[in-house]
């Protein structure tokens, strides 16, 4: 009976250290840590890897519920493989232990606040985008294709679009397209 840890940041400017910090000192030896979004299981390698190397009697240790899940169903899938190996889920700053009936109500309580909370801020950010937009603040991501230098070194130095592409680290349909916007041939 071995204790994992998993520790999870949503972006590359945040820091795990006080996720690993936790769950050394709750008894992990082996700790498992990634940058990754949780509202979903997609790219998240780190967690996949824990999964499949679980077994029976393992308890799986993460600081709060919400670094394994922010949606219920993702939550709802995890506990499930888990309780299918035989591996308890455990939180170091919540009260969630999924050998106890307390704890699995807790657990279930936590996921339902964690996906309310991403919804939430989704929601905010929606709103947000549309009252920048009504103002005429938001324009959008700014382009990361440089079309007047596809175009001047597709006429200028008279290159295709195979090695404009090569040149620039970009695809060829993307060099077609930025020709095209201009009205010109490719």
């Amino acid at each position: 009976m071995a204790l994992y840890g998993y520790a999870r940041v949503s972006s590359n400017d945040q820091d795990f250290t006080l996720q690993e910090l936790a769950l050394r000192a709750a008894g992990c030896e082996v700790i498992r840590a990634e940058k990754a979004t949780g509202t979903s299981r997609t790219g998240r390698t780190e967690l996949q890897v824990l999964l499949d190397f679980l077994r029976c009697g393992d308890t799986l240790v993460v600081t709060r519920i919400d670094r394994l899940a922010r949606s219920i169903k993702d939550l709802q899938d995890i506990v499930f493989t888990l309780k299918a190996q035989g591996v308890t889920l455990k939180a170091t700053e919540q009260p969630i232990d999924t050998r106890t009936a307390a704890g699995k109500a807790f657990l279930d309580m936590l996921g339902v606040f964690a996906e309310f909370e991403t919804n939430l801020r989704r929601e905010r950010q929606i709103e947000g985008i549309a009252a920048a937009k009504s103002r005429g603040v938001y324009r959008g991501r700014k382009p990361s294709i440089d079309t007047a230098e596809i175009k001047r070194l597709r006429h200028d130095e008279k290159l295709g679009a195979t090695e404009i592409a090569r040149r620039l680290g970009i695809g060829r349909a993307t060099v077609y397209r930025a020709l095209a916007s201009g009205g010109q041939e490719t």
